[in-house]
Parts: structure tokens; C-alpha cells; sequence
């Protein structure tokens, strides 16, 4: 199929863009077109305007003052590759594992949470790191914690006439480490379930703060912070893996659908979450023997 017709335009400044959206509540911005081209497609989506972003600046990453300011059009590619996302590092790793690099050579940070599909990894990140999203209007701007930013699936806080400009993620400590580990249908595809995983550890190697999302398991992303949340203050280990797996798989709750049950689901939650654990505490103070990561 092709897109129903629409109009296009490309402004050179944010408050052009802005205007558009103020005038037009169908209007849609388009940056990477990862997300919304299919949707266009299939007709599932029918806006009056496209509004391109590609020339409003907002691919800078800044890092300063304890925050790292990443702009909504920097893309995936970015993210897995550029020194400075190396402050947020689940933020990197999770990047990795977005679809195929033609894909995260073309889709964008922005693009991913304001499409705000459950099964992807990035809104995970942002929910379980306590990230900030910055919506600009004419009226200016507004910032909204990414754990009330989602509403359900594909829906958003987002109200008509805002743009999602920047993502404002807290820069990690020194000793900090994380891991993002998913399991998917086939190579690139969007993840069964998934579960990132960041922590701050004591000069002993104990855990001092623990962060944790998941995509694919449920209408929004997941933060599994609270399910964690008891194993702080001890060092990881087999126990601290087992308990970590039987309390995430405990707190969340699935459905069934054609890929998986909700009973599969559940289980690879508690796995990945392990799996994650453990890899984020062997980046923060070394390696750590265990069993339960190979289950």
C-alpha cells in the first residue's frame, strides 16, 4: 500500500515547526521514519502534514552539571557508538540491540519514545534510569519523568501541539555498571522480553543502588526497580541471582500473544533480569562466579 496523500514541510527553525504543530493537530513530525513510514503505508496512519525535522539541530549530545542532554534526532547509531553516551552506559549497551544498523542508522532517540511501542528497548532504559523528556510548544517548554510518560501502547503524555525535543538522562557514577540483555524471535526483530539492568556498587563490591526496566511485558515499559530492590547491600552471587529472578518474575505481569505466553514471558523475564544483574555487577567491580546466568 501507499500513504493516504499528505502535505510536506521541512522548516529551518524550531518555532516554524512549532507554528505548524500549534496550527495543525494532524500534523506529525517525522525524523527517522523508522516507526511512523509503516504506519503511513498501511494507512494506520493519516496525518495532514509531514513535518521534517532533519534541519532544527536537535542531534546535539551534551553532557554537564550531572545530566546528559541527548537532542531527539540523534539517532540509534549514535547512541551505540558516540564517547559521550558512555556517562549513561545501559543506555549504549541497549542501543545495540535496536533492529538491524539500517535501522539505527536512520531512527532516532526522540522517535522511539514518542512511538512508544512496549516491546522497545530505549523506553525501557529511560523509565528504569529515571530519564527526563523535554516537550517544547509555543508556550514553552514542559518536562515529564519518563515513568509518567507512557500511557499505554503507542500512546504518550505528549499533548497537541508539543514536539519531543530532548532526552535528559543522570550521568552514571564511578563505580557503576549495566547490561541489557533481550531475547527476540530472530536476529533484529523486537524483543519477547527484555530487561536492563544498572547498578552503583560500595568499594567491597556491594550493591549501594540498583535500576532496572523491561520491554515486552506489558502496555508500557517496565520499571522492575522495586523487585530488585531488596538485594541492595549485598553482594551478588547465585542467592542474589535466584532471588532477583523468582522476585522479577513475581512482579510482572504478561499477556499471551502469537510469539509467547504470558507464562514464557514471565519466566524470561526473571532470567534476563538475572542475566543482567550479573553482567552490570561484573562491570562494576569485576567478574563474579555464578551458575544462575547460564540457566
Amino acid at each position: 500500500m501507499k500513504p493516504a496523500p499528505f502535505d510536506y514541510v521541512r522548516p529551518s527553525a524550531l518555532d516554524e515547526a512549532l507554528g505548524v504543530l500549534a496550527a495543525d493537530e494532524e500534523a506529525r513530525p517525522i525524523a527517522g521514519g523508522q516507526s511512523l513510514l509503516p504506519l503511513l503505508n498501511l494507512r494506520l496512519a493519516r496525518p495532514t502534514t509531514l513535518i521534517d525535522l532533519r534541519d532544527l539541530g536537535l542531534d546535539r549530545i551534551d553532557v554537564g552539571s550531572g545530566e546528559l542532554r541527548i537532542g531527539a534526532s540523534v539517532t540509534h547509531r549514535r547512541l551505540e557508538l558516540d564517547p559521550a553516551i558512555r556517562a549513561v552506559p545501559l543506555l549504549a549497551d541497549a542501543a545495540a540491540h535496536v533492529g538491524s544498523p539500517a535501522i539505527r542508522n536512520r531512527g532516532t532517540l526522540g522517535g522511539s519514545l514518542a512511538h512508544a511501542d512496549p516491546a522497545a528497548e530505549l523506553p525501557s532504559v529511560a523509565v528504569a534510569i529515571g530519564a527526563t523528556i523535554v516537550l517544547q510548544s509555543i508556550a514553552g517548554q514542559r518536562l515529564v519523568s519518563a515513568g509518567t510518560f507512557f500511557d499505554g501502547f503507542w500512546t504518550t503524555a505528549i499533548e497537541p501541539g508539543e514536539l519531543l525535543v530532548e532526552v535528559r538522562f543522570p550521568v552514571a557514577g564511578a563505580r557503576h555498571g549495566a547490561a541489557f540483555c533481550e531475547v527476540a524471535p530472530r536476529a533484529d526483530d523486537f524483543a519477547t522480553a527484555g530487561v536492563g539492568v544498572a547498578v552503583d556498587v560500595d568499594e567491597r563490591g556491594s550493591l549501594v543502588r540498583v535500576r532496572a526496566g523491561g520491554c515486552g511485558l506489558a502496555s508500557t515499559p517496565v520499571d522492575l526497580g522495586p523487585a530488585l530492590a531488596p538485594v541492595v547491600g549485598r553482594r551478588v552471587d547465585d542467592d542474589v541471582l535466584h532471588e532477583v529472578a523468582a522476585s522479577v518474575e513475581a512482579s510482572v505481569e504478561p499477556s499471551d500473544d502469537r510469539v509467547a505466553t504470558a507464562d514464557e514471558r514471565r519466566m524470561l523475564a526473571g532470567l534476563l533480569a538475572a542475566r543482567a544483574l550479573a553482567q552490570a555487577a561484573d562491570r562494576a567491580s569485576g567478574p563474579i562466579a555464578t551458575s544462575a546466568v547460564s540457566a
